[in-house]
């Protein structure tokens, strides 16, 4: 028998059992990618991330972030979380991490508090924000469940974005239209059969609703078994790009509110700015620990 230890924590939140759940195998040497599957989908959370030492002795380490079904190329809470462990659990821990990803090299820089305890993280995009497709009013709706007069077209049609992980499709809505959503699987899969090219087989929908420096949001990735996600860092940071591309800005700060319709609020900051390369963007928050314990295959 062979076992792994794991931690969970709880990212973007201050308060134990809200935000959003995380597994992390803090040392993974020696599990296949069947295993690490596998156990992602044992855990059954949004995501689970497995730290492995890096290929390149340069960087901090090497990570692999695993939904219920599938590997991702980058996920914004699983490195916040990841951080956060591995800044908690090494007292002479650096400033900043650097991990290896399929999106590309990632960095999180370490948040501490005046004693000098790490008590979160901040986690920058790997890629400049890409502005996809837009996709018909009349499907965003169907895929949230909502009235079509719920989705605001005043500064953009629903569009897709993405910044080095999945892109997600951002739709403005009124805050009733957000209070009121709730996925709709067919019509998902309708969105993806008809829209091949644009969502590249994958829909993944974020919705908010913008007050001054606050946004609240919610997100739906039924797909991969998420209805929905209660904090979502990856949806965060290309929201945040968006945000700003629309506003025209050299910079920007917004406090993200998600989560609160699943009982799990989470708080995410998120900023852009732009750069010769593009819009870039950052998302930090606090997290906290939760369970420890050890797999045994």
């Amino acid at each position: 028998m062979r076992a792994f230890r794991f931690v969970t924590v709880d990212v973007f939140t201050e308060t134990r059992f809200g935000g959003n759940q995380l597994a992390v195998f803090p040392d993974a040497r020696g599990l296949t990618d069947a295993e690490m599957q596998a156990l992602a989908a044992e855990f059954n959370l949004s995501e689970t991330t497995f730290v492995l030492p890096p290929e390149n002795p340069q960087n901090s380490a090497r990570v692999r972030i695993f939904n219920r079904v599938r590997e991702m190329g980058f996920a914004g809470h699983p490195n916040v979380g990841t951080a956060y462990v591995l800044g908690r659990e090494d007292e002479e821990s650096p400033r900043s991490y650097r991990f290896e990803e399929p999106a590309g090299l990632v960095e999180v820089t370490l948040v501490r508090d005046a004693a000098g305890r790490v008590t979160g993280a901040e986690v920058a995009a790997p890629q400049p924000l890409a502005i996809g497709a837009t996709l018909p009013v009349a499907l965003a709706a169907a895929c949230a469940g909502i009235p079509e007069a719920a989705i605001v077209t005043a500064r953009h049609q629903p569009t897709l974005a993405a910044d080095g992980g999945n892109q997600r499709l951002l739709t403005e809505v009124t805050r009733e239209g957000l209070a009121a959503a709730s996925p709709d699987l067919g019509a998902f899969r309708r969105a993806v059969a008809e829209h091949p090219e644009a969502t590249r087989g994958f829909l993944s929908l974020y919705i908010y609703c913008r007050d001054g420096a606050e946004v609240r949001t919610r997100m739906f990735s039924p797909l991969v078994g998420t209805w929905e996600d209660a904090a979502t860092g990856s949806a965060a940071t290309p929201l945040a790009g968006f945000l700003l591309h629309l506003d025209g800005a050299d910079e920007g700060a917004w406090r993200m509110v998600q989560g609160v319709e699943m009982g799990r609020p989470s708080v995410m900051l998120a900023r852009a700015r732009r750069r010769p390369e593009g819009i870039r963007a950052w998302v930090g928050g606090s997290s906290v620990p939760v369970l420890r314990g050890e797999a045994v295959l």
